[in-house]
């Protein structure tokens, strides 16, 4: 495979690196993730909120350090991170030395207490969030052939597929028996993710002590979809996965083979938030009559919250949470069982 020629079929992980964060890249474009799919962080500020009290939790549990690190990966434009600046009670808030971590460039105007980093602090205290950051982890895609062997998938710029017919390597054969058996069925398909368990991990040993938080479209073993889920997102909608630089590419995630530490958890957006005080609730009719306007506003954030929450939807997101050297007690509390993964 000649990967420098124009038009070469190459992995998808290489591929997908080129498209999304080269210099001609998906996510160095001007507007931004923002302005082709929509996130938690987008749908409404009761997630930011949420991250903030989960922050404030993390302080409690390390004791109120005096340098409090929350670091953002993934950061986009920054949205997150600056929205959680906003929302921390004052004390904590001077306290708090935040981080962005995004390949693109900062955006203009961006809070100067924000710190632009193009890889994640090394040795920091606190809070390590990543909100649908590993989905853009590049990896390899394979397929069975019609022998039913597992072959990794070639593409093209164009999105023009074949299959290389080298063996897999050891490293990816390995994972795939372990998280992702194939069957040996002619046109089933699995995504490698060892890339992002890596990515993950080294991720987690930024912190000296804190959380770790992961939150994606995910599966565990016991659902893995049979024909992978590689897909791309263009202004606002679902399309064919082109790496081209002209749309984002994307695929759910194995948190559960991601899980760095003995201490990691696995539950659903709709269990976390829940016990970080997000509920979708309506408002008592009594308040329409004494408070028009409270009212409202309640009535708008339970529908935010309901769309944070939905099954079938946003709230089943997948977050895995790891504590380093962290009592995780209290953190996530009031979790049914029922949610945890």
């Amino acid at each position: 495979m000649e990967n420098g020629q124009q038009g070469a079929s190459r992995g998808w992980r290489a591929a997908t690196e080129e498209a999304l964060y080269g210099p001609a890249g998906f996510y160095r474009r001007p507007e931004g993730p923002a302005g082709h799919f929509r996130t938690s962080v987008h749908a409404s500020p009761l997630f930011a909120g949420a991250v903030a009290e989960l922050l404030c939790r993390v302080d409690a549990a390390l004791g109120e350090p005096a340098d409090l690190a929350f670091v953002d990966m993934a950061a986009g434009r920054g949205e997150l991170v600056s929205r959680v600046l906003q929302l921390l009670p004052e004390k904590v808030a001077l306290r708090v030395r935040a981080y962005a971590v995004e390949k693109a460039e900062p955006p203009a105007g961006l809070n100067h207490r924000i710190e632009w980093w193009a890889e994640p602090p090394t040795g920091v205290t606190g809070l390590l969030f990543a909100n649908e950051w590993l989905d853009n982890v590049p990896l390899e895609v394979v397929e069975a052939d019609a022998d039913g062997t597992a072959r990794l998938v070639l593409v093209r710029e164009d999105g023009t597929e074949s299959l290389d017919p080298a063996p897999l390597d050891e490293a990816s054969a390995s994972w795939l028996r372990r998280w992702w058996p194939l069957p040996p069925e002619s046109g089933l398909r699995a995504e490698v993710g060892l890339p992002r368990d890596e990515a993950w991990a080294a991720a987690v040993r930024t912190l000296e002590r804190g959380l770790a938080v992961a939150v994606d479209y995910a599966h565990t073993r016991a659902s893995r979809p049979p024909f992978g889920t590689l897909t791309g997102f263009r202004e606002g909608r679902e399309t064919t996965p082109l790496p081209d630089g002209s749309c984002d590419i994307t695929a759910h995630v194995a948190l559960d083979a991601c899980a760095a530490t003995a201490d990691a958890r696995l539950l659903t957006q709709r269990a976390a938030l829940q016990a970080l005080g997000v509920t979708a609730g309506r408002p008592p009719l009594a308040l329409a009559s004494q408070d028009p306007a409270a009212y409202v506003r309640a009535l708008a954030g339970a529908g935010e919250a309901a769309e944070l929450t939905a099954r079938g939807g946003l709230g089943d997101f997948g977050w895995l949470v790891e504590p380093v050297d962290l009592p995780a007690d209290g953190l996530l509390v009031d979790v049914p069982d029922h949610e945890e993964q």
